[in-house]
């Protein structure tokens, strides 16, 4: 992956236990609820001057259990509820497919399409970003495509990590996280 020149700095966010509440699975807007603290993060990702972009598995379309425009009502509700908070998303990418009932997929979390497609929409410099995540594969996609990774306790809590998974941080929320990162910057 280039840098162009100027590229921007991300922070990656995982939806489910990391912005939201781990449900089964969040199928309709009333169910989303925010983790304490992630409104706060992301507009501590904000105001430092960094992209906030949702990446996301997203199966429950290819499993059939709803279509895309149901995803989009799930996605409106969870920037309603980061927008409270002062925060807002700057792209949402999610992967649709499931290797069950698509086949495999360049997008599905750990592969590195959704960052690819954040990466050329808006000139990101992934090596100088940050992918925070509740599971190995938000560890391994960060590992792929040379970004920071930070692993939340909250969600799954990185309970799925094998022994060669080691996040570049843990932290207990995304909170946590998003100060972290932002102080960094901040303070060059």
């Amino acid at each position: 992956m280039n840098k162009p020149p100027g590229a921007r700095r991300a922070v990656f966010l995982d939806r489910d236990g990391t912005l939201n509440v781990e449900i089964n699975q969040v199928l309709i807007p009333d169910r989303v609820t925010l983790i304490e603290g992630a409104g706060e993060a992301v507009r501590a990702i904000n105001e430092a001057g960094l992209l906030a972009i949702l990446i996301t598995n997203q199966a429950v379309i290819a499993r059939g259990y709803c279509d895309e425009k149901d995803l989009e009502q799930v996605h409106a509700r969870l920037r309603e509820l980061l927008a409270r908070d002062g925060g807002h998303l700057d792209g949402i990418y999610y992967c649709p497919h499931h290797p069950d009932y698509t086949g495999a997929c360049g997008c599905r979390k750990p592969e590195s399409g959704l960052i690819r497609r954040a990466q050329t929409d808006f000139e990101i410099d992934v090596t100088r970003s940050w992918v925070v995540g509740d599971s190995v594969k938000d560890v391994r996609l960060a590992r792929t495509v040379g970004a920071s990774s930070a692993l939340v306790r909250t969600g799954k809590a990185g309970s799925d990590l094998g022994p060669d998974d080691h996040p570049d941080r843990v932290f207990h929320t995304v909170l946590d996280a998003a100060e972290f990162i932002t102080e960094g910057v901040l303070t060059r």
